[in-house]
């Protein structure tokens, strides 16, 4: 998880559409991840089936001209009451605008609509703005969250962080 947009006070273009995404909003999220620089960029095949199979646990931000911003998410299937936030990205063109806070914030209005009682997300130590996209989320709805490793560095190939796991709620 990455993320590259949060700063506080600063309101939200309101010409910007949250939704669910479609089948072809896919290849702008691809776009989106891989210009990010900080995402590890998954196959743009894989964003079609996202978009097809996660639209009811994701969301996109849509401006004029397409989707500017985007954060997918999945329903554990060992634990139905839990969204994992997957990724977390904004078009450079949007960054600076709270459109990360705004996305996850409809994303976690919606889950709590649905039923889902808990959010999670793992980030890496050095990732300071997605440590405060979700310390902020916990704190705005007076919610707990707990921290935990996921996944330890020796988990992974080559040289890479711990996972941290972010757990939110109970919703």
């Amino acid at each position: 998880m990455a993320l590259e947009d949060l700063t506080e006070g600063i309101a939200p273009q309101p010409s910007i559409r949250l939704e669910a995404p479609r089948s072809d909003d896919g290849r702008e999220m691809w776009r989106i991840a891989r210009d990010s620089r900080a995402l590890d960029v998954n196959s743009p095949y894989s964003y079609l089936l996202w978009c097809r199979d996660f639209a009811d646990s994701s969301v996109v931000a849509r401006d004029v001209n397409g989707v500017c911003g985007f954060i997918t998410g999945y329903i554990r299937p060992q634990s139905a009451a839990t969204l994992f936030v997957w990724q977390v990205a904004v078009d450079h063109a949007h960054r600076g605008q709270g459109l990360a806070k705004r996305m996850l914030d409809h994303l976690g209005d919606r889950i709590v609509a649905a039923g889902r009682r808990y959010l999670e997300a793992t980030v890496t130590p050095d990732n300071i703005p997605s440590s405060r996209l979700f310390e902020a989320f916990a704190r705005d709805r007076g919610r707990a969250l707990e921290r935990r490793t996921l996944f330890a560095p020796e988990q992974f190939p080559g040289d890479h962080q711990p996972e941290v796991l972010f757990r939110i709620g109970p919703l």
